[in-house]
């Protein structure tokens, strides 16, 4: 996984408007993932912005356990992992329903 900030390409205007509109997207951008995930803004952020990490960029290169170990994802594993930890969604939640329905009807 790479994480590094939000670019444009072509023309750019430089402009202070240009620039805070970068910055809102890209806060919008780490808002999200934060949010959806167990790392912090400011370590989001750390990452994003790295120099050296990647070849002539800013940004950083993670792996699976180093992910984890961030907090960006919970666990390492394939897609038969994904689609079995899926389908245990699924099944509590049918389970939650069926106890809420049951608890209006009562």
């Amino acid at each position: 996984m790479i994480i590094h900030p939000i670019r444009l390409t072509g023309l750019v205007i430089g402009v202070p408007q240009t620039f805070e509109y970068l910055e809102k997207m890209q806060d919008r951008v780490i808002r999200f993932i934060s949010s959806h995930s167990n790392v912090t803004d400011e370590k989001l952020r750390e990452l994003m912005f790295r120099t050296g990490d990647l070849a002539r960029d800013i940004g950083t290169n993670v792996v699976g356990k180093d992910a984890v170990e961030i907090g960006l994802i919970d666990r390492v594993g394939g897609i038969a992992d994904a689609l079995k930890e899926l389908y245990r969604l699924i099944r509590e939640q049918k389970e939650a329903n069926e106890v809420d329905t049951l608890d209006a009807t009562t």
